[in-house]
């Protein structure tokens, strides 16, 4: 909004919807402050700006990026910090981006400022002098002609100058800051003042959603060969972890579907935590540019928070370690990553919530274009300044379901999100344990009560069919789960309008766990795998009972998604993931192609 001030007579005039002031004395000449932002979204700053850049919409004004990546990669982890108890490393690394300096790291860097100008005003004096503020501050700030500065030259107004808007964080809690921001230009000159505004939003980060394309995926790597991914198991040590064959049919799968692989590492002490989906949760942020989007990957670090033993034996919150080598391995150009932490940890089972295999998203559809977000709660939940921040950026608004009669408490261990020929596009992979039940007795009516579940691995329990059929109380645990998996669908086939029928369903039996009461899949998990693409699949072998030589199972799974499209790629975790409680899924993350999604603004089809 445009505010011309001066001494003596004043007029109000009408332009571009705006007010404007007009003041002037007796042979005096108007200051005219003019600031530029891209109000109308198309990349470039033209008079079409000028209405309404004083005020924002889903439909018109200014965007700007929270730079938090590492351009110059000059921010660096130590290798004596990624196990140290305490939160002072997880702090470092978090104040170590962009936005941190006081500098433009480069083009690449510059490139992520949101574009603003002063126009240019000739008849200014040498006594001249401009400044711009941002409110609220500290959220962002500005660079003048690839200065941090806020002051403005004589010169400068005369001629105009480019200016940068940085965005230095993200919306963390929307009750507190909804991510707005006003940039105010104040000019003045012989007596005689000035202003103009416009507002700003930063960019939300927007989840990736399971049918975008998998560019790179990222899976875990020990230093050596480890007795048990954990390091603790009820196994004798030197039994391998079979990491290898993980290794190999996941590198299969991810070649057959076109998308890149890499293995991170942990320290040099040995790998501690192969669980990269539960340590963080892709997303991005994306401002407008000339043809596009100016995107940045923004990982969002799950909201763990242990505790460890401190230098005088208590014990000190301490965020989960493996969240310090996104920092190490993934943070650098155009990737930033955020983190909001407990200061205290949470409780066992509640903190299983903080990870990232309970945050899911649903593609666009009907009402929703960008989506929704899919959490797991109830009994148990997560920690409410994590989630508020996943949740609260305001586009995917969350569906919540009741995973808190989960060992894990996780959503990714009951459904999945695969492509259907239906009017969105797409469907719910369920875990179903009637029809894994209604397997095994099928494989008994054809004479094979003695197959074995998990014949071809080193599991210590391979039960046949005949005995998991007379286990009265496993049938009656599998009942539950299956009930309690109605009551998740209720939910989701009300908020997407999905019919039953159109779900795919697939074998898993559950177990209860004797320690909590709590139920976790005792066969690999086959919605917990992982899509490769629209029509690729990365699914764990569930080794469950043969009939002439074919997996019921395997054979239940292929048949169900292929008849939506989808293939499916088999990747062996039995013992490198699924025994110490995981699966294809949770061992993986992926960085997806999020072009689909990256113009988040100009998809507000039913909002």
């Amino acid at each position: 909004m445009k505010r011309w001030t001066a001494s003596l007579a004043v007029m109000t005039v009408a332009l571009s919807s705006s007010p404007v002031v007009l003041a002037w004395g007796a042979g005096s000449t108007a200051v005219r402050a003019g600031l530029t932002a891209d109000v109308n979204r198309d990349g470039r700053l033209t008079a079409a700006d000028e209405a309404g850049e004083d005020r924002w919409s889903d439909g018109r004004g200014a965007i700007f990026l929270p730079n938090l990546d590492d351009d110059e990669r000059r921010c660096t982890v130590e290798p004596a910090d990624l196990d140290k108890a305490g939160a002072e490393v997880d702090r470092k690394l978090a104040a170590c981006n962009d936005a941190a300096d006081e500098r433009i790291n480069g083009p690449r860097d510059a490139a992520d400022l949101a574009p603003l100008r002063v126009d240019a005003q000739g008849n200014m004096s040498d006594a001249a002098s401009g400044r711009l503020s941002v409110v609220p501050a500290g959220k962002a700030r500005v660079f003048v002609a690839g200065k941090a500065v806020e002051t403005l030259t004589a010169d400068q107004l005369r001629h105009g100058v480019r200016v940068g808007l940085e965005g230095r964080d993200v919306v963390r809690d929307p009750a507190e800051w909804d991510g707005q921001v006003s940039v105010t230009l104040t000019v003045a000159d012989r007596g005689r003042t000035s202003s103009d505004v416009v507002r700003l939003r930063v960019a939300p980060l927007m989840l990736q959603n399971d049918l975008q394309r998998a560019e790179t995926v990222l899976a875990a790597k020990p230093n050596q060969e480890p007795g048990w991914p954990g390091g603790e198991a009820p196994y004798p040590e030197g039994v391998p972890s079979e990491w290898e064959p993980f290794a190999n049919t996941l590198g299969k799968a991810t070649r057959a579907a076109g998308a890149g692989l890499k293995f991170v590492q942990g320290t040099a002490d040995g790998w501690k935590d192969l669980w990269l989906q539960d340590t963080f949760e892709p997303a991005s942020a994306g401002m407008p540019a000339v043809g596009g989007s100016q995107t940045m990957r923004i990982l969002i670090r799950s909201g763990n928070v242990w505790e460890f033993p401190g230098t005088d034996g208590k014990p000190i919150a301490t965020p989960r370690p493996a969240g310090r080598l996104i920092y190490r391995d993934l943070r650098g150009p155009d990737v930033g990553v955020v983190q909001e932490l407990s200061p205290v940890a949470s409780s066992g089972l509640n903190d299983l919530l903080n990870m990232g295999g309970n945050i899911e998203s649903l593609p666009p559809y009907a009402g929703y274009p960008h989506g929704r977000i899919v959490y797991g709660s109830g009994s148990r939940h997560p920690d409410r300044g994590f989630i508020t921040m996943v949740t609260g950026q305001g586009y995917q608004p969350p569906v919540v379901v009741d995973t808190s009669w989960l060992m894990v408490g996780h959503a990714d261990e009951t459904t999945h999100v695969v492509r259907a020929d239906n009017t969105r596009g797409w469907t719910l992979a369920v875990a179903d344990p009637r029809l894994a039940v209604e397997l095994l007795r099928e494989a008994r009516r054809a004479g094979a009560g003695d197959a074995r579940l998990f014949a071809d691995t080193n599991s210590r329990s391979k039960p046949t069919v005949d005995q998991v059929l007379a286990d009265h109380a496993w049938l009656a645990d599998n009942a539950a789960a299956a009930g309690h998996i109605d009551d998740q669908l209720k939910i989701l086939l009300k908020a997407t309008g999905l019919r039953s029928a159109e779900l795919v369903r697939l074998p898993v039996l559950f177990e209860r766990q004797k320690d909590f009461g709590l139920l976790r899949a005792v066969t690999p998990g086959l919605v917990n795998g992982l899509s490769l693409t629209g029509r690729d699949f990365a699914a764990p072998v569930p080794h469950g009972p043969k009939v002439d030589g074919r997996d019921l199972f395997q054979q239940a799974t292929e048949r169900g998604l292929g008849r939506n499209g989808v293939r499916v790629h088999w990747v062996e975790d039995f013992f490198w993931a699924h025994l110490a409680g995981g699966e294809v899924h949770c061992a993986t993350n992926t960085l997806r192609d999020t072009r689909s999604t990256d113009t988040w603004w100009t998809n507000r089809l039913g909002r």
